[in-house]
């Protein structure tokens, strides 16, 4: 099968537009955040469509399904190390300590999760991680969080920094859970294992 695939296209997409969005993000004007929101947007709709396409194409293959997860971290965690580090974003979060810890947990957890999941896969079981709805919600979560943070401005009349601390905080009460749950399913393989 072939490696470059329509859908392992759009994945590859998603990790190029990873320093553009960081470059729009820096250079875009305080009053506006069209350009990083809108890159930002069209990134995260190639993880939609990029599964959707591999199975409805029947051309889902190894090197997507390592490759999918891994553009989506660092999509994830590099948005959120920006806004972390974004000294306007941290002086108007409602509870600065929590926002800095809740993107603590969550690029952990996706970091550890991506490690485990393919060191998992090389074992031949990579049907027993499979993601479960509970993260599909978290993804959603830490991507609506991230729009909102980045965009920053009322939409409105609301507040899309409070919106986004808000989601943020919901995705990282999620993260816990679902690290929780995959670590169940994980320690059963890690428990078989002769390590002598």
């Amino acid at each position: 099968m072939r490696l470059l695939t329509i859908p392992n296209w759009l994945t590859l997409g998603r990790i190029v537009a990873i320093p553009l969005f960081v470059v729009a993000y820096f250079f875009a004007p305080e009053e506006s955040k069209i350009m990083p929101v809108t890159i930002f947007v069209l990134a995260a709709l190639t993880d939609l469509l990029d599964g959707y396409l591999a199975r409805k194409l029947n051309k889902v293959s190894q090197f997507g399904a390592f490759l999918d997860p891994v553009a989506d971290k660092l999509l994830v965690c590099t948005a959120l190390i920006l806004l972390v580090s974004d000294s306007t974003i941290t002086s108007y979060v409602q509870l600065q300590s929590c926002f800095i810890i809740a993107v603590i947990i969550v690029v952990g957890r996706e970091i550890s999760v991506v490690a485990v999941r393919e060191w998992m896969a090389e074992m031949g079981d990579r049907t027993s991680v499979a993601t479960s709805f509970l993260s599909k919600i978290k993804t959603v979560s830490q991507m609506v969080a991230i729009i909102a943070l980045v965009y920053e401005h009322e939409l409105g009349g609301l507040s899309m920094l409070l919106v986004g601390e808000f989601l943020l905080y919901i995705a990282a009460v999620l993260t816990i859970w679902t690290m929780i749950q995959f670590l169940v399913i994980a320690w059963k393989h890690l428990s078989s294992i002769r390590w002598s």
